[in-house]
C-alpha cells in the first residue's frame, strides 16, 4: 500500500482486543521502528519503555487513575504499550556514547569528522540547556518525531494505535522511577488489534480542507 493511503485509512483506535497478541517479529518491528527514528544532530535524546505483560501494562497505568481513568483500559487491553521518554539531560558521557557508536558504525572515518561532529551535537544541547524553556522541550520535540515514525509504521505492518497524551506524567514518572534516570514521560502509545467495541473504527476520518491548511509560497 502507497505510504499516502496508509494515512488516509490509518484510524486512532479506541477499543483494543485483549485477547489478541502482537508476533515477536512485529514488536522487533516496533522496537526498530524506535530505535531508527531521526532526530536533530543524531542526538537520539530518548528511552522507550515497553509493557506487554499485565505487570508491565499496569506501572504504566499507573498514570491513568482520576481524571485519566478513561485510559486505562486501552493501555491494560493493548498487546503492548510504549512509553516515550524524553531526556532531561545529556551529560558529556552520554555524548560521547552517542559519538563513539557512530564511529563504529563507520559514519565518522577520522579524528576530524569525530571532533567536528561532537562539536556541533554538543553546541546544540548547550544552546537548549541555556534556553528559557531548557533542554526538556528540545528533547520532547525529537520524541514526537519517533511518535510519527512508529504510527506510521505500524499502520503500514498492520497493527492498530492509540497515541496517550492524557495520562499524570508526575505519577507515571514516580511509576517507572524517571526522574533519577534523567527522563520524563512525553507520551504513550498503545498497540494491538481494536476490538468491535471501537466505535472509531466505524467513522469516517475528518481533516480541515488542504487550503485551510496549505500555503504555497
Amino acid at each position: 500500500m502507497h505510504i499516502v493511503d496508509l494515512t488516509q485509512q490509518r484510524k486512532t483506535t479506541k477499543a483494543f482486543d485483549p485477547t489478541h497478541q502482537l508476533s515477536k517479529d512485529e514488536v522487533a518491528a516496533v522496537r526498530s521502528l524506535l530505535r531508527m527514528s531521526p532526530s536533530s544532530t543524531n542526538a537520539q535524546p530518548w528511552h522507550f519503555f515497553l509493557a506487554s505483560s499485565d505487570a508491565g501494562k499496569a506501572q504504566v497505568a499507573a498514570g491513568a487513575s482520576g481524571a485519566f481513568a478513561y485510559n486505562e483500559p486501552k493501555i491494560m487491553n493493548a498487546s503492548l504499550v510504549v512509553v516515550l521518554c524524553a531526556r532531561t539531560r545529556m551529560d558529556d558521557a552520554y555524548l560521547r556514547q552517542v559519538l563513539d557508536q557512530e564511529t563504529r558504525d563507520g559514519r565518522l572515518p577520522t579524528e576530524e569528522a569525530r571532533t567536528n561532529q561532537h562539536h556541533v551535537r554538543s553546541g546544540y544541547v548547550h544552546k537548549h540547556e541555556q534556553s528559557a524553556v531548557g533542554l526538556l522541550q528540545w528533547s520532547a520535540r525529537q520524541v514526537y518525531i519517533a511518535l510519527g515514525f512508529l504510527l506510521l509504521g505500524a499502520a503500514e505492518l498492520g497493527i492498530d494505535a492509540c497515541p496517550i497524551e492524557g495520562f499524570d506524567a508526575a505519577a507515571l514518572d514516580q511509576s517507572l522511577n524517571l526522574e533519577a534516570q534523567g527522563l520524563s514521560s512525553q507520551v504513550l502509545v498503545a498497540l494491538g488489534r481494536k476490538s468491535d467495541k471501537d466505535f472509531n473504527a466505524g467513522l469516517p476520518k475528518s481533516r480541515l480542507d488542504e487550503s485551510v491548511v496549505i500555503t504555497e509560497l
